[in-house]
């Protein structure tokens, strides 16, 4: 959800081409889900010296956008984490998702997100609009 650029170049060329793709960390290394609300748990990524997340990159900005995010997901029935798949599922090019499951109920969670595929106008609008796009 953060990082968007497949949506206007890349999704365009799939459809028109045929073929499938199979999104990477679509939970932003965590920042998709409730793990950073309160603070970096000291068992996360971003306390990691080493690693794609960085302390530096659990922003304020991204926290609250996470927050706001959140409460759409819940009035979906819906964790973050969960909405943040089937925002990506949403699209017919992409044909998986690569999790990065550390926990079983990691799996449990991802899996329970095909249970709720489809959104509405307003959620896709007030999405849009937390993560600042047109």
């Amino acid at each position: 959800m953060y990082e968007r650029w497949v949506e206007k170049e890349l999704l365009k060329l799939l459809s028109k081409e045929g073929i499938g793709c199979i999104a990477f960390t679509p939970l932003a290394q965590g920042l998709l889900t409730d793990k950073y609300f309160k603070g970096i748990p000291h068992d996360s990524r971003a306390a990691n010296p080493h690693g794609f997340l960085n302390r530096e990159d659990v922003t304020k900005d991204k926290i609250s956008k996470s927050l706001r995010l959140d409460k759409i997901a819940q009035s979906r029935g819906q964790k973050l984490s969960q909405m943040a798949l089937a925002w990506i599922l949403r699209n017919a090019e992409i044909t998986s998702v690569l999790i990065g499951a550390r926990r079983i109920s990691h799996i449990d969670d991802a899996v329970t997100t095909l249970n709720n595929l489809k959104f509405t106008q307003n959620e896709l609008r007030q999405i849009k609009t937390i993560l600042g796009s047109k």
